[in-house]
């Protein structure tokens, strides 16, 4: 059988590092060969670019986890350079994989793509079905146009082009720069910054009250893997955690202060803005291909992602 060549876009990132830890823990030999890029190995916005990273590494298999991403106050302020550079990277990705040979790419989409007026929980059929959530429709659409050159490239050419749909992912390895960075790794980072210059006040941005459903980097790099070996539908796939797992803000909050072990107070800004109350998503399609798969739970998720903060923070992304 011909050797798997794995490429991952994104490899030095949440996923990409997940990933790795997950495959380099397997005590089953395999016929694969992983290469994880970093934006170091070459500018995916740019075609020849891509192309000589393409044309070095000759993939077989292509993990497409490479993005401009940002928390809900960077999307506000940069929907146009969210929207231009995603869809010269997605486009050119799976162009080049087209071009090239490549059998399978699997892309990484977000659940923030779907419609901000709509019925929960929301499933794989409902993607197109009204507009994305104003504060980062530049993103989400640049997102949702990966789904359409999917099925695009199925039709015209009969490419195995995929993609998955994960909930709110953290872990080790995340983006913990407080300008930039997701609701898990931006509160981490306050909250330990807090405690070193010995405050004893931890103030949440808006209410506390959305609901969101959060997966462990580590749970999500296993369900990616099993994708790229298992899943040949060009219809996307939602990789979430169950619906009974969401969570409020406000309980997030209190799961980080029982980790950092803070005596202090919690304050929310009701001053700033919530973003979407929630976006549960229906993990049912997985569950019908998975029924057995266990989710690491919440709190240990949490207890481990702060674990690792700590003793990494200076050479973490801050």
């Amino acid at each position: 059988m011909e050797k798997k060549v794995i490429l991952v876009t994104g490899g030095s990132g949440l996923i990409g590092k997940a990933i790795q830890t997950v495959i380099e823990s397997e005590k089953e030999l395999r016929d694969e060969k992983w290469i994880f890029l970093s934006s170091r190995d070459g500018d995916l916005c740019d075609f020849d670019s891509t192309k000589a990273i393409f044309e070095k590494h000759k993939p077989t298999h292509v993990i497409h986890l490479a993005a401009m991403v940002g928390g809900l106050f960077h999307n506000m302020s940069h929907n146009l350079d969210f929207f231009r550079k995603n869809m010269h990277m997605n486009d050119n990705i799976l162009q080049i994989s087209h071009e090239l040979g490549v059998k399978k790419v699997v892309s990484c989409l977000s659940t923030c793509i779907f419609p901000d007026k709509t019925t929960y929980p929301i499933d794989e059929t409902m993607v197109h079905n009204g507009p994305p959530h104003s504060s980062n429709f530049g993103y989400s659409y640049a997102k949702r146009m990966i789904d359409v050159e999917n099925r695009a490239y199925h039709q015209q050419h009969g490419n195995l082009f995929t993609s998955v749909i994960p909930c709110n992912v953290f872990g080790p390895h995340d983006n913990f720069n407080l300008e930039s960075s997701h609701v898990i790794p931006g509160l981490i980072r306050k909250l330990f910054d807090i405690i070193q210059a010995g405050g004893d006040t931890f103030t949440v941005l808006g209410s506390g009250k959305p609901l969101r459903q959060f997966i462990y980097s580590l749970d999500l790099a296993k369900l990616f893997i099993w994708v790229l070996r298992e899943y040949n539908e060009v219809d996307p796939i939602i990789l979430s955690v169950d619906e009974e797992a969401e969570v409020s803000i406000k309980d997030l909050a209190m799961e980080l202060v029982q980790a950092f072990d803070f005596k202090g107070k919690i304050v929310y800004d009701t001053t700033k803005a919530d973003g979407q109350y929630k976006k549960t998503a229906s993990n049912q399609k997985l569950r019908r291909y998975l029924p057995d798969f266990e989710f690491t739970p919440f709190s240990k998720a949490i207890k481990d992602t702060v674990e690792w903060y700590k003793e990494n923070h200076e050479n973490a992304r801050n």
